[in-house]
């Protein structure tokens, strides 16, 4: 199935990327390293991650497109239901000390690329992390063609250079099953 409405997914319980929990590459980066600050994660879904993040004392915020998600979200997490908000990235406004991406770029367009660099760089403060478990190789069936679309390390670093200093950069040794090898952690910081 070729992705276009991400509402329609959530409706028809179509949501691979929902694991039921939150990344285990993200849930590893945060037990070596600390977030202060607001966070905000675009594309949260139903919001596992923002979920830890709060459980890990951080002031984190989920934004996602999909109604759907944001409901199921809420409905999962009611303690957190102000913390999840319905809207899109490219149009919303705020300031954050750090932005967690995972699986938000990679269900965008790769012509969108730049314009999601772009929007994330304006929502950070400056000096502000963007920290992303990124799809490297995402798992494809025969003739599909995305979402997701991965993105290659050496893509990443051009996508960003412009607007991030990298900090760190690795393939995680924790993952979802299936995604062993197909992931990359990246923390940038805004220029």
């Amino acid at each position: 199935m070729n992705i276009t409405d991400w509402d329609q997914a959530y409706q028809q319980n179509f949501t691979p990327w929902d694991k039921g929990m939150p990344s285990p590459p993200l849930a590893e980066w945060l037990s070596r390293n600390k977030l202060t600050g607001r966070v905000l994660v675009p594309g949260c879904g139903v919001g596992h991650d923002v979920a830890h993040l709060v459980a890990q004392g951080i002031d984190a915020y989920g934004l996602d497109i999909a109604e759907t998600a944001i409901q199921r979200a809420k409905e999962r997490y009611p303690q957190l239901a102000e913390r999840f908000v319905l809207g899109d990235l490219f149009e919303y406004r705020g300031k954050f000390d750090a932005i967690i991406e995972h699986t938000c770029l990679c269900a965008l367009p790769p012509e969108w690329r730049e314009r999601y660099r772009d929007t994330v760089a304006s929502l950070l403060t400056s000096g502000g992390l963007l920290t992303g478990v990124f799809f490297i190789n995402p798992e494809m069936d025969p003739g599909e063609t995305g979402p997701p679309f991965g993105i290659s390390v050496d893509d990443m670093t051009t996508l960003f250079a412009p607007s991030f200093d990298l900090i760190e950069s690795y393939v995680p040794t924790s993952a979802f099953p299936g995604r062993d090898g197909r992931e990359c952690v990246r923390v940038m910081r805004r220029k």
